[in-house]
């Protein structure tokens, strides 16, 4: 089947940001509902044939990235989506946006499923594991929360085959390769990639979800060797997930004057690592690598406006933008 990402390879642009020139890989760029790092993590799914495969299974939050994505394969492939979730606020359900209010016009179908994961003192994956994977017919496919799986590679390889056309073409000799990392299933699979090839491109990461060592562990749990582990760029302080920082806010609004806009949740963390990083090797030819998930802006705006409202104001954002 040949590709369905009119835009592959996605283009990579010069980038001049807080007094450094480097380049970003505008995988947000890929397609206009299937882009970033879940459309290569999902790849393997939309570039393969699954005969009878009539529903798509999938779990995480509401406002997950995965849950677009997974709605836009969905309607690629001409399956229908079901969507397991611990809950869904009332405000939420209320007043849709983002990436749940786009899944739903995509079709997909998200069940709560956290009460009663709760009531059998288990969180919502191993509830799903336990009591709903064992069940699925030949009709469905599972696919873990994010697409941590072994399939991601297919498509994470791909990108990284682009990311080494693009340095040896342009002749760059020694790449250093910035993304933020949830289960770093991404970043560790284009790691592995350029350490088997033998090339010097050196991905560097972050932990958003939980610490360096719970990352460390989600690499492992992938069964990568540690010689394939991505560098791990760690802040001097703790960040607790999905929390609005003053500093987060003001390094997006910074990136918004360049023209080119990043997401909210996972970008601000790595573009402050990344500038240290730059600060402390002046000489590195650095990529960032856009993921997308812009989606996800439309509900995490509104938080960082009613929190910062002086910020906003002064960048002239307000809720009603």
């Amino acid at each position: 089947m040949s590709s369905l990402f009119p835009l592959s390879p996605s283009p990579v642009e010069e980038f001049n940001f807080a007094g450094h020139r480097l380049l970003v890989k505008r995988d947000d760029l890929l397609h206009p509902q299937f882009s970033g790092n879940k459309a290569r993590k999902f790849a393997w799914f939309l570039e393969h044939d699954f005969p009878g495969v009539k529903r798509l299974i999938g779990h995480g939050s509401a406002q997950a990235n995965s849950l677009y994505s997974m709605a836009a394969l969905a309607r690629l492939k001409g399956w229908h989506l079901q969507f397991y979730v611990d809950h869904i606020s009332e405000h939420l359900r209320l007043n849709p946006c983002g990436n749940f209010k786009a899944a739903l016009a995509l079709g997909a179908e998200l069940i709560e499923l956290g009460a009663q994961a709760r009531r059998e003192g288990m969180n919502l994956e191993s509830y799903l594991q336990q009591h709903l994977v064992p069940t699925l017919g030949q009709d469905c496919l599972f696919v873990p929360e994010g697409g941590r799986c072994g399939y991601a590679e297919y498509g994470v390889a791909a990108l990284a085959r682009e990311i080494a056309e693009y340095a040896a073409t342009n002749g760059i000799a020694e790449l250093k390769l910035m993304l933020p990392s949830g289960t770093g299933t991404t970043a560790l699979f284009l790691n592995k990639y350029f350490a088997e090839q033998g090339l010097d491109i050196q991905v560097l990461t972050c932990a958003l979800v939980g610490d360096d060592n719970y990352l460390k562990a989600q690499f492992a749990g992938l069964g990568a060797q540690e010689r394939h582990f991505p560098t791990i760029l760690s802040p001097g302080r703790k960040y607790h997930f999905g929390k609005c920082y003053r500093e987060f806010f003001e390094i997006w609004l910074a990136l918004e004057k360049t023209g080119t806009q990043f997401e909210l949740l996972y970008d601000p963390l790595a573009w402050l690592l990344l500038l240290d990083y730059m600060d402390a090797h002046p000489d590195a030819r650095v990529l960032y690598l856009h993921q997308g998930g812009l989606l996800g802006n439309e509900s995490m705006l509104p938080r960082y406006v009613r929190k910062f409202p002086e910020l906003a104001h002064a960048a002239g954002l307000s809720l009603e933008r």
